[in-house]
């Protein structure tokens, strides 16, 4: 009964939305700021190694910058319980980080129950790879490769980031290529070890929490969290039915312990569907702290003076 509830709110406060947001073509509330013009789309590159067991294909949103000066990179992971949906959701943040100067990778990943835990993380270190070898290419600096992510692909997002080069899974994908230099996540399951088992989490993780503990707590960024860890950019909806906001809560604070420069911004009145629909003053915001992190020259000063610093909209 708890389950019918909790999708019934959840399925009203999706319809809702679209009726909120009506037929804009930037539902993510992006017409706020003036766009640049002149970003160019690749679509459908092939980003997996011949070997892979699925081919997996990503957009390329380029930012319209001239001459040879390195331009940073985002990493862009598409929500859906690690299950559904596809790379064409995050289209709207895709092209507003390649206005903003990004060049925008937008994934695909493999789902589960075909492929479980680990496998979607080692797509993800697998196109962190594949951004290196095309870096020339595209003119990208890969010490300003950033993860922007949503709900399940922002726990993917932010589950690579804070493995210490993929030691923590003994994946082979792993390396120093897999850093990331911060994290912008939004509705982030961060431990999924205080979750009810349910059919997503049991599908992906491969059984029940008390058939698999370890597993589980290896797929929660919260239980791998180190000292090395990205900044992080936490956005998330204070009415959240599916990810509760304290999820968000405990990981920034979680980060604070460690000295890790971290903000969260919290959407009033916003469920998690919501939330994604009406992201855009998050992103820009998000994008905003992490360039501050990249330009401060004291990484130690500025982790202390942002780490208490929660954004509200």
């Amino acid at each position: 009964m708890h389950a019918i509830l909790r999708l019934t709110r959840y399925l009203i406060a999706m319809m809702l939305t679209l009726l909120a947001v009506g037929c804009s073509s930037y539902p993510l509330g992006f017409e706020e700021t003036p766009a640049v013009a002149d970003t160019q789309r690749l679509d459908a590159l092939t980003y997996s190694p011949p070997d892979w067991p699925e081919t997996l294909q990503a957009d390329i949103h380029l930012p319209a910058t001239t001459g040879n000066d390195l331009r940073p990179a985002a990493l862009v992971v598409h929500g859906g319980g690690w299950q559904r949906r596809d790379r064409h959701d995050m289209d709207a943040i895709a092209a507003r980080l390649a206005e903003r100067g990004y060049v925008a990778i937008n994934i695909d990943y493999r789902f589960a129950p075909t492929y479980r835990f680990p496998a979607q993380v080692h797509d993800l270190q697998q196109a962190m790879h594949w951004i290196h070898d095309q870096a020339e290419r595209f003119r990208i600096d890969t010490d300003r490769i950033i993860g922007v992510g949503y709900s399940s692909g922002a726990h993917l997002i932010s589950l690579m980031a804070v493995l210490e080069a993929g030691n923590s899974l003994d994946s082979p994908y792993g390396g120093p290529e897999t850093r990331l230099a911060g994290v912008l996540a939004g509705g982030t399951p961060t431990d999924l070890l205080s979750f009810d088992d349910g059919r997503l989490l049991t599908d992906f993780i491969g059984g029940t929490q008390a058939e698999y503990p370890v597993r589980y707590r290896k797929a929660s960024p919260l239980h791998q969290l180190g000292n090395n860890a990205p900044p992080f950019f936490l956005f998330h909806g204070n009415l959240d039915g599916l990810v509760p906001v304290e999820q968000a809560e405990d990981f920034r604070a979680a980060l604070g312990e460690r000295g890790i420069a971290s903000a969260l911004y919290r959407l009033r009145l916003r469920g998690h569907f919501t939330t994604f629909l009406t992201a855009g003053t998050a992103i820009e915001q998000g994008l905003d702290f992490l360039e501050e992190q990249r330009a401060s020259t004291s990484a130690t000063t500025q982790a202390a003076s942002v780490i208490m610093t929660t954004y509200r909209n």
